[in-house]
């Protein structure tokens, strides 16, 4: 394999190793992502982004997930403002529209260096999210510990949002994989410990599936305030404060979820062929 270049980018400690695949297609087995994505001997992400031609005539790049673990997922808000932030600053504007696994990802720049993401819209049904059987998804009934009764919501993908007196206490270490497995999940889950500190403010942790606890997940603070808001929490519209940092989350009246946060350019390199082989 040739020397390949990369782009290594945070959103809110949210971090990604990414790849340009738009002139050379590039097709890393499962061994390779996670070499690159690990701390001690790669580069070291959440998750490896790939960037390829659009497949839709209204996008501008296609962009692909790869975890940590090496699974393929289908959406990440904080890849999707660094994938989008690249774009607008190769055409010059401040919009992209970026083609995911889900669909169609409208991106702008805002006041302050910020990049707002429309992610489409929260799906509630048990079958979208998905759950192994018919269920109320606003109160799966599932209890580990202190976490208690989530709200499954997918925003790209799935979500067991746990509501908490103190997000700090919970050993989200240790529990999060447990119900990551649960048998409820069939595609596995992300959790989150969300703590209502008003009807406009979370605090919210994230074990990710195939990641581990993350700095900062923008789909979790998605999933975070419209659980929230259907248990009647919160108003549509709050600041999100993830390890990592905060995001301001909007669930409109459409129901699609809006994501604005910051987008930030650690370091660029190539990666050497001992790495991949």
């Amino acid at each position: 394999m040739t020397t390949l270049s990369f782009m290594k980018m945070h959103g809110l400690g949210n971090d990604f190793v990414v790849l340009d695949a738009r002139r050379q297609p590039l097709d890393l087995s499962v061994d390779q992502v996670r070499a690159i994505a690990d701390r001690h001997t790669g580069v070291g992400c959440d998750q490896l982004i790939i960037v390829e031609p659009a497949k839709s005539e209204r996008a501008d790049v296609l962009m692909r997930i790869r975890n940590a673990d090496g699974g393929e997922v289908e959406a990440c808000g904080n890849a999707t403002r660094c994938v989008a932030t690249t774009v607008m600053e190769e055409k010059g504007t401040t919009h992209a529209i970026i083609e995911t696994a889900v669909g169609l990802l409208d991106a702008r720049a805002v006041n302050g260096g910020l990049v707002a993401v429309d992610m489409g819209l929260a799906n509630l049904d048990w079958q979208d999210i998905p759950l192994a059987r018919e269920m109320d998804t606003l109160h799966l009934g599932i209890t580990n510990g202190p976490l208690q009764d989530p709200v499954a919501v997918n925003v790209g993908n799935p979500h067991a949002v746990f509501f908490v007196d103190d997000a700090e206490a919970v050993p989200l270490e240790t529990i999060g994989p447990e119900v990551e497995h649960h048998e409820l999940f069939p595609e596995r889950i992300n959790v989150e410990a969300a703590q209502v500190i008003s009807a406009g403010e979370l605090r919210v942790r994230v074990w990710e599936r195939g990641v581990g606890i993350t700095q900062a997940c923008g789909t979790g603070a998605c999933a975070a305030l419209v659980a929230a808001c259907r248990r009647g929490l919160t108003e549509r519209a709050a600041k999100v404060h993830l390890d990592g940092g905060t995001l301001g989350i909007e669930w409109r009246e459409d129901d699609h979820v809006l994501m604005t946060g910051p987008v930030a350019v650690s370091f660029q390199g190539t990666l050497d062929d001992s790495l991949l082989s």
